[in-house]
């Protein structure tokens, strides 16, 4: 009898422990910030996402690390029949009350906008400045004092900003977005420069930029761009000139009207690679993770020329010969 008084009475402690135990790490999990993969996570939950689901959507996105504690949460605040479905921006830091509340009570004021490869900067400063319900802070700055603002140099903008869907909050300043976008650039430029093929004709980081922007520019194919980029390179190693029309079309700025002829190729602008060797002085345009890597990883090839063959691809070749059938081929044919 006396062994199971002592048996119930170290159970009712051990018990009483363990509620102990779980009260203060709810607790601790409840006012320390969640590891957020990034300062802000675009998150849209769809209607009729159970609560499970939205935890699993939450650990996708990067919000948190694993599900359990949040659905625990949600149960012991009976929070769960009032998650809302929609489109949110979380920011860093976030707290896990403050994500539920967030989660029931819908914050719908948030903007989105789209940056996509291939644009400009003027396109994306243009976009952002005519963009609704937040503050345009930098709108009169010039390029120079804006890159200053936010990178701490007053250097050339094209191609520093990366193509992504970004999430603003309401009344939020453009100048974070700018920041934002630069500083997801630098991250994915530098680890890509680090982990580059050796032996390639770059004297630095940013001529590995440029180089992306040229490849952003010459083709939508994901898969052509190492071929893009090999032609390029190889035609740097023998001290070809590049002569690829999207830089022509850029120096041209405001003149271009949708049409290149042979005067503007003839033209000279420190972006014209007709009449200049070697890579333009800035990139041409905001590449991709995609042409990044393909500039950085470029496929071991002997073509130095390539021609669109009219249906969204290139013809490659090696010789100037072969390149003049392709085009007489794909190009001329046409006219």
């Amino acid at each position: 009898m006396l062994f199971i008084k002592q048996c119930v009475k170290y159970g009712v402690a051990a018990l009483v422990l363990a509620v102990l135990a779980l009260a203060v790490w709810m607790v601790i999990f409840m006012i320390r910030p969640l590891p957020m993969a990034s300062e802000t996570i675009g998150l849209q939950i769809p209607a009729g996402a159970s609560v499970r689901g939205i935890a699993d959507q939450l650990v996708a996105a990067g919000v948190l690390t694993e599900p359990y504690s949040f659905l625990l949460t949600v149960k012991v605040t009976g929070s769960g029949g009032q998650l809302q479905a929609g489109d949110y921006a979380l920011n860093t830091p976030l707290q896990v009350m403050s994500l539920i509340d967030i989660l029931k009570h819908g914050t719908f004021d948030q903007f989105k906008l789209q940056l996509i490869e291939g644009k400009t900067f003027a396109d994306f400063r243009q976009k952002l400045a005519q963009m609704p319900g937040i503050r345009h802070d930098t709108v009169m700055l010039s390029d120079s004092e804006l890159m200053q603002q936010i990178s701490g140099q007053a250097m050339h903008p094209e191609g520093w900003f990366f193509p992504d869907t970004y999430f603003l909050d309401a009344q939020s300043s453009d100048a974070d977005l700018y920041k934002r976008a630069y500083q997801k650039m630098a991250q994915h430029l530098s680890a890509a420069w680090e982990a580059r093929e050796t032996g390639l004709p770059y004297r630095s980081m940013y001529e590995a930029l440029v180089m992306a922007s040229i490849v952003e520019k010459e083709t939508g194919v994901e898969e052509e761009r190492p071929q893009i980029a090999g032609v390029f390179i190889n035609r740097l190693r023998k001290g070809m000139r590049l002569q690829t029309d999207p830089t022509v079309i850029y120096g041209m700025g405001t003149r271009y009207r949708g049409n290149i002829t042979k005067k503007d190729l003839l033209t000279d602008t420190p972006y014209n690679t007709y009449t200049r060797s070697g890579l333009p002085p800035t990139p041409i345009a905001l590449p991709g993770l995609a042409s990044i890597q393909a500039a950085l990883h470029p496929a071991k090839t002997n073509a130095l020329y390539f021609v669109a063959n009219g249906q969204g691809r290139h013809v490659f070749t090696s010789s100037l010969d072969a390149h003049n059938q392709a085009v007489r081929a794909y190009q001329l044919k046409k006219h």
